[in-house]
């Protein structure tokens, strides 16, 4: 969809100058930009590509000069991501899910409110019921009683399972589980599991007469607000008796997975690969980094932040930021870094290699 310069600076709440009637089709990186690309060019390193494509108008960081940069146009914006984040959400087209129900798709006693999209094959179950204007598209199965908000999209194999409710305006990404059973299980003896964990690890091992696990088994469902969006392929388990609760406007990104009992306060986003272990509970606006894991039975407060690879193995209070194995203060975690990049100068210099038996040079 074509938009003028002064079209598009009104949606990103910024400023335009030079030709702003020059109408372009959609956004490129500058040095691929053509006549009727808007390049983004948000910092110097970018400006300097801009000679390398076509573009006549671009968004340009804070202070540039724009006409130098060779453009007859240019969008001001003070704070670029955002900026990306407007401009996308104009440029991007609506989910590619036809209007009305499929021939395929099964819907018997199901709620299905106005304006509702449903795709190929996908089975709605009895009792579901799917708010106004929400879409699901192709081979998604939302189980009987299960309840999805108005302008919600469920996207190709998604699984919505039993005992599940989502807010409005959610967004699940193709082939997400969620609500299925919660890893939880128990021996008819004391585990080594249960024996390490109350020792620290001293007990001894032991082998059981029963080795059997039991399955104790979801029935509390999954509870998500409104605003949140769900990725590829992650998970979310059922609770045990209480529901697993996500917050309003959280964002979870895709192979993340959250245990039963989970409870996750609002706004909070979890990067790839990123887990939490049963009954933890994460405060408001929290950030989890990639491959983040967090232990069971935790509490992690509001505004947390922690770093990709984290290991969370202890209650993190609010505000903090945490790094590492096990999770320290970011700026405890660099400061036993250096610690550790020093070691070898100082088994040379201070121990001696003689008696320590350390010869190899420091880097």
């Amino acid at each position: 969809m074509a938009h003028s310069i002064a079209e598009i600076a009104k949606a990103l709440n910024a400023e335009a100058f030079g030709a702003t009637d020059i109408i372009v089709d959609g956004a490129s990186e500058p040095a691929s930009a053509g006549p009727r690309d808007l390049a983004l060019a948000m910092s110097p390193a970018y400006g300097e590509k801009l000679a390398e494509g076509q573009a006549r108008a671009a968004v340009v960081w804070p202070g540039a000069d724009w006409e130098a940069l060779g453009l007859e146009a240019a969008i001001i914006a003070p704070r670029a991501r955002l900026a990306m984040a407007r401009l996308t959400q104009m440029l991007d087209t609506p989910w590619d899910i036809e209007d009305g129900i499929h021939a395929t798709a099964i819907t018997d006693g199901a709620q299905i409110g106005e304006g509702v999209a449903i795709g190929p094959y996908s089975i709605v179950g009895k009792g579901a019921k799917i708010g106004a204007g929400s879409r699901i598209a192709a081979h998604v199965v939302i189980a009987p009683g299960a309840v999805i908000g108005e302008g919600s999209v469920i996207l190709d194999g998604a699984k919505i399972m039993r005992r599940v409710s989502i807010g409005a305006r959610a967004v699940i990404h193709p082939n997400a589980v969620i609500g299925s059973d919660g890893f939880s299980w128990v021996s008819a003896d004391v585990s080594n599991v249960e024996r390490a964990r109350a020792t620290m690890g001293e007990a001894e091992a032991n082998i059981p007469d029963d080795p059997s696990w039991h399955r104790i088994h979801s029935l509390g469902g999954v509870e998500i607000g409104d605003d949140c969006e769900i990725g590829v392929g992650s998970t979310i388990d059922a609770g045990t008796i209480r529901a697993t609760k996500i917050g309003n406007g959280c964002k979870i990104d895709n192979g993340c997975h959250l245990g039963h009992n989970v409870t996750m306060g609002d706004h909070c986003l979890m990067a790839g690969h990123a887990a939490v272990a049963g009954s933890t509970v994460i405060g408001d606006r929290v950030v989890l980094g990639g491959q983040t894991g967090v232990g069971d039975n935790l509490k992690i407060g509001d505004d947390v932040v922690t770093s990709a690879g984290t290991i969370v193995l202890a209650n993190v209070p609010s505000g903090r930021v945490m790094m590492g194995y096990p999770a320290t203060t970011m700026t405890q975690q660099v400061d036993m870094y250096k610690a550790l990049r020093r070691l070898p100068r100082f088994l040379r210099d201070k121990v001696g290699s003689s008696k320590s038996g350390f010869n190899s040079k420091p880097e």
